[in-house]
């Protein structure tokens, strides 16, 4: 069997429970010089691109606004424009809602970044059904969750119907004759269907790429089916390794029905890491990571999500408290409910109970931990297994630091990765569908 090259790439990932913001090292969120370090150190640890995600509503909890949850997140395309300027090969991956966008008006961009970054550009589509955010567009943004993958499915098929509406040959540009477009090369987009209706020609000619690569992130079975059907890239929440292999089975397998090959899809889950000199220093490191991940204010905000009501006068290190969660709406407005929370909340009793764990203990266990800890070597060894076992085609990575955290794994791993032969050397296209092998 021959050996699969592993995919990467960096995740700014903004203030969350993932980002340590209160470390000294910790820089802004916002500054441009945040997004061009990350980048360009991405860009020098040749990966496959850069990923933004998007916060088209603040967060509330209690009917306040939550500001330790994606809080003060700018525009992605925009970001990624800039990005295109101080940056050479590393593609440009930015979180664009299918819910609240129009297809020609996304498309016209999507292709401008594209352009500018001569083929750099992704899409990460993501749908919501929720009335909250919605409430910041015109008519209120409302989609019925039954509707939100039909809509999607329809928005990307049109934007692909824009973006090869021109013929790969249209631009002549001949002086002698005075041809700047062939004739006949740029086709007429005639869509009436169920949520859009457009008729017309698309603005701009085909990118060095063809068209953007389409990135998806749900997990749902609607999900699944939807990353079959149109996307080339998975940002999956499976980053263990039998977990792994489970969904890069199940989604492998969907394929087919969609005339499409194994290798057209890359699923590539986001993880973070923790790295040390050795095993113990390494697994010490992780365990301050999730400490600082999860403060005391972080730490009630999570049991408050689950127990629907406010928790702020129990002691984040003190035991679970014996009131029963409150089952109606909840505190939490913005995120994606949680399903069940009578059943999360006795399961997390339960394990409370088993291990002896304060509120912030129980917190840092049942909220994940960082995907891979050890030394370089080990690291590597790791990520290189995942991929051989066909748990993933590479990773999404998630530095905990804003904007260096990517740079020890850069300076670290990544070299034994190329010396493990599972890695590039360097860059050998100049698009982001060349670095992921993608037709």
């Amino acid at each position: 069997m021959s050996r699969r090259r592993i995919h990467l790439a960096a995740h700014f990932p903004g203030v969350n429970n993932t980002t340590v913001w209160a470390d000294p090292r910790s820089g802004s969120q916002i500054d441009f010089a945040s997004f061009a370090h990350l980048a360009r150190t991405a860009e020098r640890g040749k990966l496959d691109f850069f990923f933004l995600a998007e916060g088209l509503r603040l967060r509330e909890l209690k009917g306040r606004i939550h500001d330790l949850d994606v809080v003060g997140r700018p525009e992605s395309l925009t970001v990624l424009s800039a990005l295109a300027a101080v940056t050479d090969r590393l593609g440009l991956a930015g979180t664009v809602n299918a819910t609240f966008n129009e297809p020609y008006e996304l498309a016209r961009r999507l292709s401008t970044l594209d352009h500018l970054s001569e083929g750099r550009a992704a899409w990460n589509v993501v749908t919501t059904s929720d009335a909250f955010t919605g409430e910041n567009f015109r008519r209120g943004g409302y989609l019925d969750r039954a509707d939100r993958y039909r809509r999607a499915e329809e928005f990307v098929s049109l934007a692909r119907e824009l973006w090869d509406s021109w013929r790969p040959d249209a631009i002549a540009a001949d002086p002698d004759t005075g041809t700047f477009v062939r004739p006949g090369a740029i086709g007429t987009v005639e869509h009436r269907g169920p949520f859009f209706t457009v008729g017309g020609r698309f603005t701009l000619p085909r990118s060095p790429q063809g068209r953007p690569v389409i990135i998806q992130a749900g997990d749902s079975g609607e999900g699944r089916e939807f990353a079959a059907a149109h996307a080339d890239v998975i940002f999956s929440p499976h980053g263990r390794l039998e977990d792994g292999k489970r969904f890069y089975a199940d989604v492998k397998s969907r394929l087919a029905r969609y005339g499409r090959e194994p290798q057209q899809l890359k699923i590539m889950p986001g993880v973070t890491f923790a790295l040390g000199d050795t095993e113990e220093e390494a697994a010490e490191n992780a365990a301050r990571i999730r400490r600082q991940q999860v403060g005391p204010q972080t730490a009630i905000a999570f049991l408050e999500q689950v127990w629907g009501r406010d928790m702020s006068a129990y002691d984040p290190e003190g035991p679970l408290p014996d009131v029963e969660p409150d089952l109606s709406e909840g505190v939490s407005r913005g995120r994606v409910p949680i399903k069940d929370r009578a059943a999360v909340a006795a399961k997390w009793r339960a394990l409370a109970g088993e291990k002896g764990l304060t509120i912030r203990e129980l917190v840092i266990e049942v909220t994940g931990r960082q995907t891979f800890v050890g030394t370089p070597e080990s690291v590597a060894r790791q990520i290189d297994e995942h991929v051989q076992a066909d748990a993933a085609d590479g990773f999404i990575l998630v530095p905990h630091l804003t904007p260096g955290g990517l740079d020890e794994f850069v300076d670290r791993v990544v070299p034994l990765l190329q010396e493990r032969g599972a890695f590039r050397a360097d860059y050998t296209g100049s698009t982001l569908r060349e670095h992921l092998e993608l037709t």
